[in-house]
């Protein structure tokens, strides 16, 4: 009686999906010596790959995909004639590079590293109506980041003052564009959204209603 092989016990599976026959499949072309002969049994094999994915068939470049996932099953040591481009093992095995965790200390964290980024940038900005535009928008962006932690008003002088300390005095918002958006308006905005104290009153409302209804 042959011996139970396990799972455990076998070679992983690069591309799982695909099962353990089309891995043993691949691994069989490789014992074949005619190149011939491996070029017929790579392409039944790709024509098995394609019936298993008949959902992706309309997906664009799609036998390209098949022939990728072929020589990578293989570990990149099937030597066989393809139609496209063999994929480069370095570059499908590369790790992307660390991604710096931010360090700096923010004093006003309620606005968020985007601001301080826009801030960055405007600051690099040539003089002009498309800076006077942005530096608005920055401080306009600021009173709503404040309403969102603070929940109740805030005074455009303020923000100002903010906007100065942040940029290091480098921006100011020009008067004609004054004054910023009322501070009413984002809450009325936060409200319609259900993050405001509008919401939770008339969801409120709306159980004590069902609550008299009942009786």
């Amino acid at each position: 009686m042959e011996d139970l092989q396990y799972n455990t016990k076998r070679k992983p599976l690069i591309i799982p999906e695909y099962g353990r026959h089309i891995h043993t499949m691949i691994d069989q072309i490789h014992e074949i010596e005619s190149r011939e002969e491996r070029n017929k049994m790579a392409k039944a094999v790709i024509g098995v790959m394609g019936n298993l994915n008949p959902h992706l068939r309309d997906v664009p470049d799609f036998q390209h995909k098949l022939w990728d996932q072929l020589f990578m099953m293989s570990d990149f040591k099937l030597d066989v004639d393809s139609p496209f481009e063999k994929p480069q093992e370095h570059i499908l095995k590369a790790k992307p590079d660390r991604i710096a965790y931010p360090t700096s200390v923010q004093k006003y964290r309620f606005y968020g590293n985007n601001i301080l980024q826009m801030i960055k940038v405007a600051r690099t900005w040539e003089e002009g109506e498309m800076k006077d535009a942005l530096v608005y928008n920055i401080a306009n962006h600021m009173k709503k980041c404040f309403l969102n932690w603070n929940k109740d008003t805030v005074e455009d002088v303020l923000i100002f003052e903010h906007l100065n300390e942040l940029s290091e005095g480098k921006l100011k918002v020009k008067e004609d564009l004054l004054p910023l958006t009322e501070s009413s308006e984002f809450l009325r905005a936060r409200s319609k959204n259900g993050n405001g104290p509008r919401s939770n009153n008339s969801f409120n409302k709306n159980r004590n209603r069902n609550k008299r209804s009942r009786y």
